[in-house]
């Protein structure tokens, strides 16, 4: 019996150590999440010191699906290798988030170059360092292939983008860039935080992103000092009997209620624009004390040739019609559509400037002016 025992105690024990050999205790590393607060179309985690995976959750238009990429600074397999040295995006509106960056030398290739408007990266397409590459939506491929950046961020209207589709199977990583989605001002601005961590400077996104960030909320809490709430019209016929404009979900009503105003279609849902009949409009917005944005015109004879109504609206016939139309770059791109959305802060004051003068007397607009 005695015997027995011993031998049953030393079957359990060799048991046990062999388990402790087969299964060693490792250290578990909680991945830590980075300080993203207002986008919800990305986010970045960090895997070890080495490796980070970005997710792009939200690349498209009503997408069902998101993106994972392993970013690496050591080359391996499936990875995109950080800090990228040569890459290609494919809208104006990543262009001032790689110049902040001091990013804008990695630029090789870019779709419709004539719609840069800064004279930085303007400077580069002259001496041909920035090759062009056709339109977003068919991509020169050839010429892009041969430039071999180490990854191509674009945006996609859709599921399907053939020239995405090729260049991926040629071994080049496209990462889908949905900044273009976010609902809120500041959520669109901190899209230079993907930028931060594919040139391996997140620190600088960071504390650049957190800079605007306290210029907006500062510029916020100045609005809520105006001693009035000037009601608000925007957007123009677009079609011939459509009216759009911005739906009260949408960033640019976020803009429009960050700055102390009243956008008179705030309580409508939506994230996009509204289609509405001239009539509805003229009725609620007859008497609106300002028109900001009305549309692709320039000027108030260009919206009288393409509809004399437009004459009957108070603030048009005021002057109190505000455009960010005007000032462009030296090949034609409107400034706004490039640095805008990057710069929310600058597009807030603006609009506090516009609706409440006498907060920012001092300021000088940065992309509106009165339309003439």
């Amino acid at each position: 019996m005695e015997k027995r025992f011993l031998i049953h105690l030393l079957l359990v024990s060799t048991i046990l150590l062999s388990a402790c050999k087969e299964n060693p205790k490792k250290e578990t590393v909680t991945p830590i999440k980075s300080s993203v607060k207002y986008a919800k179309g990305f986010d970045i985690i960090n895997v070890n010191e080495e490796t980070k995976k970005l997710i792009i959750k939200n690349p498209y238009l009503n997408a069902n699906e998101s993106f994972e990429y392993i970013l690496s600074k050591n080359k391996q397999k499936d990875a995109i290798h950080i800090p990228i040295e040569k890459l290609v995006v494919t809208s104006t509106t990543h262009i001032p988030m790689l110049e902040v960056l001091n990013g804008e030398e990695l630029l090789v290739g870019f779709p419709n170059t004539k719609y840069i408007s800064s004279k930085k990266t303007r400077a580069l397409i002259s001496n041909g360092k920035i090759k062009e590459l056709g339109i977003e939506a068919d991509l020169n491929t050839e010429v892009l292939l041969d430039l071999q950046p180490d990854a191509v961020v674009a945006f996609s209207m859709n599921k399907t983008n053939k020239s995405l589709q090729f260049i991926e199977k040629n071994g080049i990583p496209v990462v889908l860039n949905g900044d273009w989605l976010e609902e809120t001002p500041l959520g669109r601005a901190e899209w230079i935080k993907l930028f931060g961590v594919l040139l391996n400077k997140e620190k600088e996104a960071d504390s650049i992103f957190n800079v605007i960030e306290k210029n907006y909320l500062e510029a916020k809490q100045l609005a809520l000092k105006a001693t009035s709430k000037p009601s608000i019209l925007s957007g123009a016929f677009m079609q011939k009997d459509v009216w759009n404009l911005p739906a009260g979900e949408s960033f640019v009503a976020q803009f429009l209620e960050d700055a102390n105003t009243n956008y008179l279609w705030k309580d409508t849902k939506g994230k996009g624009s509204l289609s509405l009949s001239l009539e509805s409009v003229l009725d609620k917005a007859q008497n609106a004390d300002y028109w900001v944005a009305p549309g692709y015109f320039n000027t108030k004879e260009e919206m009288l040739q393409k509809n004399k109504i437009y004459s009957d609206f108070t603030a048009f016939k005021e002057n109190k019609l505000y455009t960010p139309n005007m000032k462009k770059g030296s090949t034609g791109g409107v400034i706004y559509f490039e640095l805008g959305p990057s710069r929310p802060d600058l597009v807030l004051k603006d609009i506090i400037k516009i609706t409440h003068p006498e907060l920012l007397e001092d300021y000088e607009f940065t992309f509106f002016e009165v339309m003439k």
